[in-house]
């Protein structure tokens, strides 16, 4: 059998980063964190941390880590159930995927409507972040997938509307004879990611074949605004991030001014589906206030 006070000392030593800041949450001495690592060490048969600034956890320690987080999940839903159980001395921490994207816009109002929850959130692309679901590495994720993923339901949220823009003298400059593959290849695109492929879908459903133009890399949905208003590179920016910067002159959609649509879904783990009742509702009705209702 494992001993949850050894694994305790495990989590609070990879969730604050350091051995004394993990005693002043267990309230015990550093000597007692170290100890009960070096014991649970001894028992596993592997090192669990990798001592540093701050402390990380080897493979073998994340596993144990993420038992410790499905535990204390299960344990917060039987108490959601049998509320005569002793309640919990500490908030439970949810890990959910999120793409940057919603984590810019309107994730963290959706967050904010809920209460005894603490947050550890993993920024993926929402074509992978489902993919941190079927490794069970987090309870809920928002995905471009709506095919629920097993042991998980899904719910559609509405979809992020994305614009091509650029500034008008990158316009002037790059672009002043249209969009075509010639000038498509030359002028410099915007690009979050190496998992990012908006630019190149947009650029295949308009001109109708692929273009590889030369990219930015900046992985922050407020860069990508930053860099357009800049004049650096044409980037597909979220409608409601620069509708005003377009109204104001300061950005231009390219030409044809096709916008590209991405649907997303809220899928949650059922195991503890009545834990996170409050947070799905949130989740849906804020998505549904601010994302586009309907998908192309």
């Amino acid at each position: 059998m494992l001993d949850y006070a050894l694994l305790a000392a495990l989590a609070a030593v990879v969730r604050t980063g350091s051995f004394e800041r993990a005693a002043d949450q267990l309230n015990v001495t550093p000597s007692a964190v170290s100890q009960r690592i070096k014991l649970l060490e001894e028992r596993i048969g592997a090192v669990l941390v990798v001592r540093g600034q701050p402390c990380t956890a080897t493979v073998a320690g994340e596993r144990l880590c993420q038992h410790v987080e499905q535990v204390a999940l299960l344990e917060s839903s039987l108490r959601y159930n049998l509320p005569g159980l002793q309640p919990e001395s500490h908030p439970v921490t949810l890990r959910i995927a999120v793409n940057a994207d919603s984590l810019a816009t309107w994730f963290i109002p959706a967050m904010a409507q809920t209460e005894g929850f603490l947050f550890d959130l993993v920024v993926d692309d929402q074509d992978h972040s489902a993919e941190w679901l079927r490794r069970g590495e987090v309870v809920a994720a928002v995905t471009a997938h709506g095919k629920p993923i097993q042991g998980c339901n899904s719910h559609f949220l509405g979809s992020l509307r994305y614009l091509a823009t650029a500034s008008p003298a990158f316009i002037d400059r790059w672009l002043r004879e249209g969009l075509n593959g010639h000038s498509a290849a030359r002028a410099p695109c915007l690009v979050f990611n190496r998992k990012d492929q908006l630019q190149a879908l947009w650029l295949r459903r308009v001109l109708g074949t692929d273009v590889t133009p030369p990219a930015h890399w900046l992985p922050s949905s407020q860069a990508f605004v930053d860099a357009a208003l800049a004049g650096l590179g044409w980037g597909m920016n979220l409608e409601m991030m620069v509708q005003e910067h377009i109204r104001a002159g300061h950005l231009v959609t390219l030409e044809p001014s096709e916008p590209l649509e991405v649907p997303l879904f809220w899928q949650q783990s059922r195991i503890v589906g009545p834990l996170l009742g409050d947070l799905t509702r949130a989740v849906v009705e804020t998505a549904r206030t601010m994302l586009a209702p309907v998908t192309t």
